[in-house]
């Protein structure tokens, strides 16, 4: 296994992570994003978006270990901005999630993946291949969260 199927690897076992604890509720809702996650998650923020409020929950909360840089309901789209996991400070991660339609359903959403890396001494990042299983991954975490949050609300 060459060094960037292993980043990749680590990657995906870090979303896998974010996703089961986000379905298992072990998301902190200290924080002022959490606060709005609950908001959207229970429907008392439905009226202030035009996107579906179950995939913009989930969104939120699958990629809760990635600081977000902007985040808009009303349009549908929440970029992080850069990530380094400490195991591997000579690369780094960013996505762009965009939600397109206010139904529940997986061409409602789309996940863009940037990673770049660094050569060990060197200051400047270089732009660097995705796997584009990767976005697809982070896609299907955020649409079962999406599917889990949505069935809550029905049950209870």
């Amino acid at each position: 296994m060459n060094s960037e199927n292993i980043s990749m690897f680590k990657v995906l076992a870090i979303v896998c992570g974010a996703a089961t604890l986000a379905a298992c509720g072990g998301a902190s809702k200290s924080n002022d994003r959490n606060a709005t996650l609950a908001a959207y998650s229970d429907g008392k923020g439905a009226q202030a978006t035009t996107v579906n409020r179950y995939l913009w929950a989930a969104s939120l909360e699958t990629l809760d270990f990635l600081p977000v840089f902007s985040a808009d309901p009303i349009a549908g789209l929440i970029i992080t901005e850069w990530y380094v996991n400490p195991e591997l400070p000579t690369e780094r991660f960013k996505t762009n999630v965009y939600i397109l339609d206010n139904v529940l359903r997986a061409d409602a959403l789309r996940v863009s993946v940037f990673r770049q890396e660094r050569q060990a001494g060197e200051s400047e990042w270089i732009d660097a291949s995705v796997n584009p299983a990767t976005g697809r991954e982070i896609e299907n975490a955020i649409l079962t969260r999406a599917r889990q949050l949505r069935l809550n609300v029905i049950d209870g």
